[in-house]
């Protein structure tokens, strides 16, 4: 016999993490935080290259040491390895995945990315990517787990009062369009995009011809929007869509005539 096997060295050692443990204090949640990974984002042509940031974690039972850590990267490894793109609902099928493999009733997958999106601009139709940060989590049992998309927006918003109290221009300023959506079935990131640039005073493009710059500025000032302007008409549109069964959203705008932003808040019921 060979006591220099890998195999028979891996067969002989203890698994501590599997041990019993007397103190009977169950953990909600305990993982990997932090672990960044290459991987593909979408399907088929539509897929992107991305890095995702990581966390994972799964209930522990009180009478079990510790959790299994290196399995959660063996699960990333794996999927990088193999080239097949993820999205939404494949991070729901990887969440599953990871509570078969840990052996646990419950459990948290989250990733965090950015997202690009080819756009083209108004009047010339020249392309351009666009960047938003999205952020997808999975959590809860077995079958019975929830799927939440945060995505931070980038939009235009003019001030209705400077329009109204000047004699020609208004300021306006980049505002940032924060939603959490949790959906049954899921929706794809680019919906909830297009839903917040749709009720912005105008979107924004990454590359801009002249007679696009014209479009946009006049676009914003003919679609004047306070803060509250703003985050009310997406909660609208967020509230009539059977879909969503819950959402929160944030609208601030950082603003060009002061040093602080204006910011608001609504939550469903």
């Amino acid at each position: 016999m060979n006591t220099r096997d890998p195999h028979f060295v891996s067969a002989q050692m203890a698994d501590v993490q599997g041990s019993h443990d007397a103190r009977n204090i169950a953990i909600g949640l305990v993982g990997v935080k932090g672990v960044r990974y290459p991987l593909t984002w979408g399907k088929g042509s539509e897929g992107q290259p991305a890095v995702g940031d990581f966390t994972m974690s799964v209930s522990l039972p009180a009478d079990q040491k510790g959790t299994h850590m290196s399995r959660f990267i063996a699960m990333l490894e794996e999927r990088s390895a193999s080239g097949e793109g993820l999205d939404v609902a494949g991070l729901g099928q990887m969440h599953g995945e990871m509570l078969e493999r840990l052996q646990a009733n419950r459990g948290r997958l989250e990733v965090s990315l950015t997202l690009f999106v080819r756009k083209t601009a108004p009047v010339s139709g020249v392309q351009s990517l666009m960047d938003y940060q999205l952020k997808v989590v999975v959590e809860g049992e077995v079958g019975a787990a929830v799927t939440e998309l945060q995505l931070v927006v980038p939009v235009t918003s003019l001030c209705p009062c400077s329009k109204t109290i000047s004699d020609y221009g208004a300021h306006n300023q980049r505002s940032h369009v924060t939603m959490w959506v949790q959906a049954r079935p899921v929706m794809e990131p680019q919906e909830l995009i297009r839903l917040a640039e749709d009720e912005a005073s105008c979107e924004l493009f990454g590359v801009l011809k002249r007679a696009d710059e014209k479009y946009v500025t006049e676009r914003a000032y003919d679609n004047p929007k306070f803060v509250e302007d703003l985050i009310r008409d997406v909660a609208a549109r967020l509230s009539k869509d059977a879909r969503i069964r819950r959402y929160a959203v944030e609208v601030e705008n950082f603003e060009s005539i002061h040093n602080h932003s204006a910011w608001a808040r609504i939550e469903s019921n």
